[in-house]
């Protein structure tokens, strides 16, 4: 069989055990990337140099940032401070999803609303409102603005490494306005449907507890590695290396500070990390 014709059917069947064995898609993702290699289609040289490197440390260094900013409970605080803040529910739970979505476009979106969604369950609890419908709403914020930018979601990423797309191209791509806009465009449509699905809401917003902020340092060091990442373009104009170096680099700083400052467990948090996402990453940039 015509060696590209057995790595479409491979890609095919690893598509289908998505599917139908959503558990074991990592492993369907591994065995399908091995079998590629075992039949040559590929060598094992040739399959390694195929992963784009630079890729794989962006998500990798945001990935360890991402979890230990989520763990300063920064997100958690501010989150409650625009609930304690707006006039009543409707704006609360709009503001809730305008911020979801900001984290989100540098944040992985699920460690994002994973964050939220207790801040507006509590307040659907207070207020006995249903929460289904502000829980789509914040689904909706991360999913939406994941796209916007280069780190804020596994699929943006792998986007940038194939088409050569540095951080920078995701606002302004050859002179004209890119993705960033049309992602916004979408945005400020879906807060209208929001604001129409919630508008009928006017309670006034129960006052919670505020969030104890653990340290500020995490969300300095993800705020310094959005301008860091914004100037490597103007650098590395083939986006080759230099992103994945510095979120590298950055992801280690911040396992350094868990360890040493925080007094948190390293490998922990390694083991805790989404691997299943990182391995599913290496098998699609291999393919």
């Amino acid at each position: 069989m015509n060696p590209s014709n057995a790595v479409l059917i491979i890609f095919l069947l690893a598509y289908i055990s998505f599917i139908f064995l959503p558990r074991k898609r990592t492993m369907a993702a591994l065995i399908g990337a091995f079998v590629i290699v075992a039949i040559r289609a590929i060598s094992l040289q040739e399959a390694f140099w195929a992963i784009n490197w630079n890729v794989m440390g962006i998500f990798v260094g945001t990935l360890i940032l991402a979890d230990i900013f989520m763990e300063s409970r920064v997100p958690a605080y501010l989150a409650e401070i625009i609930v304690d803040k707006a006039k009543n529910t409707c704006w609360a739970i709009l503001f809730i999803c305008l911020m979801t979505g900001f984290i989100s476009a540098f944040v992985e979106n699920v460690a994002t609303v994973l964050i939220v969604a207790p801040i507006a369950l509590a307040l659907a609890k207070k207020l006995k409102i249903n929460p289904i419908n502000m829980m789509i709403g914040i689904a909706i914020s991360s999913n939406l603005q994941g796209t916007a930018t280069l780190i804020g979601d596994p699929p943006s990423m792998l986007l940038g490494g194939f088409a050569k797309m540095n951080f920078m191209d995701f606002f302004f791509y050859k002179g004209k306005p890119s993705i960033f806009f049309a992602v916004e465009l979408g945005a400020f449509v879906s807060f209208w449907v929001l604001y129409q699905i919630f508008r009928k809401n006017k309670e006034k917003t129960a006052i919670i507890p505020i969030e104890k902020v653990k340290s500020w340092v995490p969300a300095a060091l993800l705020v310094s590695l959005i301008v860091l990442l914004a100037l490597s373009s103007f650098f590395d104009k083939g986006f080759s290396y230099m992103a994945g170096i510095i979120c590298m680099i950055f992801g280690v700083i911040a396992m350094l500070w868990e360890k040493f400052v925080n007094k948190g467990s390293v490998i922990k948090g390694i083991k805790e990390l989404d691997w299943d996402t990182t391995a599913l990453s290496h098998k699609y940039l291999t393919i």
